[in-house]
């Protein structure tokens, strides 16, 4: 009896997992082939919907808003979230670390409606105190950082709580100070964190709809705000299209990223090796 037959309920359970996650990705990505305006009525194979997309001047213009957004939300989110994670897991108590976390972390089991809300209420007291306007990208970068700023901190936190201290402790003894430390010894360390804290900040600012609905303006309509109020006059084969393409990029970016960690942490582990050889 092979290992397959064995167990086959497992295989079959997973399978089953798999296709209701995927299989209407898949049809999705098929439709936007179509040749026929209904979404749900296959014609015949045609690229014009993809034409007809690059032709919408609102939808790039929103899509060119969320990827500068997502951009510099992720990175924002990374730097701070590196700061709190080492002040979580580096520092020893202090006044209202306990705070801190709570703070810190609220986000991750906050109602976006909510933190949208407050955002907005307190975008708008800060505009009349200092005559700015409430609304707009600057109001949705805020707003991106503080909720995915938790995001960031637990992953990079979980790698910082795993790594080794002796390394640190044995370049802190070789004269380094903290910063050389950090930059020569913990941060290559701790990249793989940064780059999946990085990715997942970016995809979240990109596909928020709720938070950037209270602080958005008239001129700093988001993609998902875009496609929502599209989706709601009517299913348009152009998302199907817009979708099919955001599926790609974010495919193939996520095999970079594999593909780079992949790479570092081989050259990581084999520079162990040699050490630990010349050694012996």
């Amino acid at each position: 009896m092979t290992r397959f037959t064995r167990h086959w309920p497992s295989w079959l359970i997973l399978g089953l997992g798999f296709a209701f996650l995927y299989v209407p990705v898949f049809i999705l990505m098929a439709y936007s082939f179509n040749e026929s305006r209904l979404a749900t009525v296959w014609s015949g194979f045609s690229l014009k919907w993809y034409g007809a997309l690059f032709r919408d001047k609102q939808m790039l213009d929103a899509a060119w808003i969320s990827i500068k957004v997502a951009f510099w939300t992720a990175t924002a989110a990374v730097v701070l979230g590196t700061m709190a994670a080492l002040a979580m897991t580096r520092m020893r108590r202090f006044t209202g670390k306990t705070l801190f976390g709570a703070l810190i972390t609220a986000p991750l089991v906050m109602p976006e409606v909510i933190i949208g809300l407050s955002l907005l209420l307190m975008f708008v007291s800060l505009g009349e105190l200092f005559n700015m306007t409430p609304k707009g990208i600057m109001a949705i970068w805020i707003a991106h950082v503080t909720f995915t700023l938790a995001f960031v901190t637990v992953v990079v936190s979980s790698r910082l709580a795993e790594l080794d201290r002796s390394l640190e402790e044995a370049a802190m003894d070789l004269g380094a100070n903290r910063i050389k430390v950090f930059f020569l010894i913990t941060l290559p360390i701790i990249a793989p964190a940064l780059v999946s804290g990085w990715l997942l900040a970016f995809t979240l600012s990109l596909d928020d709809v709720v938070i950037a609905s209270f602080v958005a303006g008239p001129s700093s309509t988001t993609l998902p705000m875009k496609v929502f109020s599209s989706v709601r006059l009517g299913l348009s084969p152009k998302i199907n299209a817009l979708a099919t393409l955001m599926i790609a990029a974010v495919s193939i970016a996520a095999f970079l990223a594999w593909w780079l960690m992949y790479r570092e942490e081989k050259r990581r582990q084999r520079d162990v090796q040699m050490a630990l050889q010349e050694n012996g």
